[in-house]
């Protein structure tokens, strides 16, 4: 009952926040556009749901994420199209951006999750409970609508914004946070291909100046997305700026860093190379180490 009652109380926020951040969004079919996009996010999640808990597997739930990604945003344009609002270059230019990431890292956790064997061991306990395996594919509905608000606000916007100084500097902040993030994976997948580094963690490229720069390239995109949507943003549609706070939130309190700083922990914690590591390195702003 209590897995039930986060459903609800997530799916919630989900169209409470598309309701509110939607006001200034175009309508398609009598509703506001990013409310849709909501709809659209939740929908995919719940029906991939399915399946996957008969077959009890996770394996595509990252797969289901980029894909839910790609599907809100093409949808965003497509009845900011039919609408008659069109698509102006700012719309054009961020619906790319999330295309670009999300095939990206949606490829990259692709192959990944079958290297693993096509099974994630943080599904392991609640995959074979249905309702507790319907509240893991529930937030990642919540997860995409919340990180890519700020497009669906600006693509869907009623009113357009020639393209001034927010567009291009949250477009330098974008790139530099999506190539940070793509680097950082490929050093850390080619270091694991490697069977000399068996057993050993990451420490070398990007990983010397920051314990987590794939997690300091995903905030620092999204950030750079909604610098994108500020000129076109007004009244409840300010809400988008929970984007990359939220992220940020995610990454480094919740699911990401917590999580692997305590796996870390478990494998090497005794490792005084290690813990020399985590001394001197940057959890998350990639700088020199100290030492």
């Amino acid at each position: 009952m209590q897995s039930i009652i986060i459903v609800i109380i997530t799916a919630a926020i989900a169209f409470g926040f598309g309701h509110l951040a939607g006001t200034n969004s175009v309508e398609f079919a009598g509703f506001p556009a990013f409310f849709l996009c909501t709809v659209v996010a939740m929908a995919i999640n719940w029906l991939v749901f399915i399946p996957s808990a008969i077959a009890k597997a996770d394996t595509y739930y990252d797969t289901t994420g980029a894909i839910t990604y790609a599907t809100t945003t093409l949808f965003a344009c497509y009845a900011a199209w039919s609408a008659g609002a069109g698509l102006d270059a700012r719309s054009i230019a961020m619906a790319a951006m999330v295309i670009i990431w999300c095939v990206r890292l949606g490829t990259f956790l692709f192959i990944r999750i079958h290297a693993m064997g096509g099974t994630d061991s943080r599904f392991e306990k609640i995959k074979v409970n249905p309702a507790r395996f319907l509240v893991a594919w529930t937030l990642q509905g919540l997860w995409v609508v919340l990180t890519a608000s700020a497009a669906f606000a600006a693509i869907t916007a009623s009113e357009t914004v020639p393209l001034g100084a927010f567009f291009w500097a949250g477009t330098a902040i974008w790139l530099a946070g999506i190539t940070i993030e793509a680097v950082a994976d490929w050093q850390k997948s080619r270091f694991k291909a490697d069977p000399a580094n068996k057993g050993r963690f990451i420490n070398v490229g990007l990983w010397r100046w920051s314990r987590h720069p794939n997690y300091f390239g995903e905030i620092t995109l999204w950030t750079g997305m909604f610098i994108i949507a500020i000129p076109v943003l007004e009244g409840w549609s300010w809400l988008v700026a929970i984007s990359p706070v939220f992220v940020f939130l995610l990454l480094t309190k919740v699911s990401g860093v917590n999580l692997q700083k305590k796996q870390a922990f478990e494998r090497w914690g005794d490792d005084p190379e290690w813990q020399a590591y985590f001394a001197n390195t940057p959890m998350l702003i990639p700088q020199p180490p100290k030492s």
